[in-house]
């Protein structure tokens, strides 16, 4: 297939993963990026070459077919709806948006025009991610019965350097760090039935210690802390603790416990890492996940350790869906789901009761073997 012309709206720290995820794809190629501060879009189009222009401008550019939204979450909604009305499928930064109603009204658009949503987070199609579902779906540990996941750490005011919108609506550790833990589960274990939870507001105020803001102080208008249980329609259970108010802790991202054994899985901010499973009470065993593609380790984080990071694949795979008119794996479903699941979290703490999700996504497909983003033409030709 051709490659697929793209555009970016946002060009803040985020939009440099899917420019460079861009420029080593043969799948897509990123010619346009707006922002509405144009002076961001001229840099970005400088360093990545690709053309700045008015989002108007952009949108109106009959080249481009998919448009990739890295707005703020509370613009998220708007501007998804503004790339639809122009005729062009979207691809967005998760949150769907910062509301279910909202992010209802997107896919119903798409809808209505024939248009395709796609939403991150992909870390779920990552090697680690793909061997544990693999592990699961193989019956190795049996019946999955229960689990427990946790995303903890004290906030992001200390490293960002405009963290206010993290403690805004439409941010949170629920949804913003949220969607990946939630989507990974989904993977895992297929759609959520129903929810409960407690949260709280673990400060009223943040002090930022990052530059160029030091000193400034932010109020906190969202849940900080989060624990809740989601209960699946195949009948497992999982606890989740979701906080930005803890200095350190032990928890694992995942441990997930079936009939038969246990599965341990890393970190789903990232491809890669370390899969381990028991059987029954026997010793950790490390899972292969080499066979899987997107799980090299390619990037060094700030404290020097190499990560995965494959950030745009799940638009890869969307642009290689629409060529085959086949389902892509990162779609708007599954991130309505998602939202759903995590207003649902919210709903249950200020009710005090279960919050049924009405919502069932299908599962999305398992990644074949491979390497690369071969893997997502791999399974166009398999759909023709």
């Amino acid at each position: 297939m051709p490659p697929v012309a793209i555009g970016i709206i946002g060009c803040g720290n985020i939009s440099d993963s899917y420019f460079k995820g861009a420029a080593s794809s043969k799948i897509v190629s990123a010619t346009t990026c707006a922002d509405l501060k144009h002076e961001l879009a001229e840099e970005k189009a400088e360093t990545y070459g690709a053309k700045a222009m008015s989002v108007d401008a952009l949108l109106a550019d009959k080249a481009v077919s998919i448009v990739i939204n890295l707005t703020v979450p509370l613009a998220h909604a708007e501007v998804s709806r503004r790339i639809l009305e122009a005729g062009k499928h979207v691809y967005t930064e998760k949150p769907l948006a910062a509301r279910l109603a909202d992010a209802r009204q997107v896919l119903e658009l798409a809808g209505a025009k024939g248009l395709r949503v796609g939403s991150a987070p992909d870390t779920f199609m990552g090697a680690a991610h793909q061997a544990a579902r693999r592990a699961i779906d193989d019956g190795k540990i049996g019946r999955v019965v229960a689990g427990a996941a946790a995303v903890i750490s004290r906030g992001m005011e200390h490293w960002h350097p405009n963290p206010e919108f993290f403690f805004k609506p439409g941010g949170g550790p629920i949804l913003d760090v949220g969607p990946y833990y939630f989507t990974q589960l989904i993977n895992l274990l297929g759609p959520v039935a129903r929810v409960t939870a407690v949260a709280t507001r673990g400060l009223p105020k943040r002090t930022v210690t990052s530059e160029p803001l030091a000193g400034s102080l932010i109020d906190v208008e969202v849940a900080t802390s989060v624990n809740g249980v989601l209960e699946f329609v195949s009948g497992a259970n999982v606890t989740l603790t979701a906080s930005w108010d803890v200095w350190k802790h032990t928890r694992l991202p995942f441990e997930i416990y079936g009939t038969e054994g246990s599965l341990l899985v890393p970190d789903p901010n990232f491809f890669g890492g370390d899969v381990e499973i028991s059987e029954q009470d026997g010793d950790w065993q490390a899972v292969d996940i080499e066979a899987f593609p997107f799980g090299t380790p390619n990037r060094p984080t700030s404290k020097g350790d190499m990560v995965a990071d494959y950030r745009m694949i799940g638009l890869l795979d969307m642009a290689a869906a629409i060529h085959a008119g086949r389902p892509h794996r990162a779609s708007g479903a599954l991130a309505l789901h998602t939202m759903e699941v995590m207003e649902g979290l919210q709903t249950a703490s200020d009710t005090g009761r279960h919050v049924v999700i009405e919502t069932r996504p299908e599962r999305p497909a398992p990644l074949p073997l491979g390497s690369g983003e071969e893997v997502f033409l791999q399974a166009d030709s398999k759909a023709a």
